[in-house]
């Protein structure tokens, strides 16, 4: 697959590289593509609850608001408990295109996705080759190694699921609540005087 990669400015200086997202534009085909082999995988996942409770972005009834509400619902509790409240917020710098392929695949395999649709989804990813277009010129292509494509259907739940098991390295008072690659890690202290 090919895709041509237009940059998008993020924020800080505009003559700066890394203050630009890439998106790619792919064909109308390939969009439609993704959107059923998007749905029927969402629909399994959801249905068997193989995603993560925590996670509220890029799902149906999840947003930022409802991951808000929720923390700020935990921390009220806590606050009229007289507790303490500690958090620590973690964005992944370039996330979606650092997502290995192969770890990617392995962990599509543990929930259970398996068959042709496994093999279109590695496909999908492992047959892409992108370059930088801008008004009046395209740099030459090159071939995608690592990561998931933003502004595509399918990429987010994919990325969604490459980080769904983080919420497994918590247990007890320790808590996470994610919005696709912003982590917000919290927890009450018991206030015993």
């Amino acid at each position: 697959m090919y895709a041509n990669v237009t940059p998008v400015f993020k924020k800080g200086l505009a003559s700066v590289v890394s203050n630009y997202r890439p998106i790619s534009l792919t064909s109308v085909f390939s969009k439609l593509f993704e959107r059923v082999i998007h749905e029927q995988m969402l629909d399994y996942l959801l249905r068997n609850g193989l995603i993560s409770s925590q996670q509220h972005g890029f799902l149906a009834k999840h947003s930022t608001c409802s991951q808000l509400l929720e923390t700020v619902n935990k921390w009220s509790i806590a606050l009229k408990n007289c507790n303490i409240v500690d958090a620590v917020y973690f964005d992944i710098a370039k996330a979606f295109d650092t997502v290995d392929h192969v770890k990617l695949i392995h962990k599509l395999q543990a929930y259970g996705i398996h068959g042709s649709s496994l093999s279109l989804i590695a496909y999908f990813l492992d047959g892409r080759s992108q370059r930088v277009k801008l008004p009046g010129d395209a740099s030459t292509w090159k071939t995608v190694l690592s990561g998931v494509p933003q502004s595509s259907v399918l990429g987010p739940s994919l990325f969604l699921l490459y980080i769904n098991d983080i919420t497994d390295l918590f247990h007890d008072n320790v808590l996470i609540k994610l919005f696709a690659d912003d982590i917000k890690i919290y927890m009450e202290i018991k206030n015993n005087s």
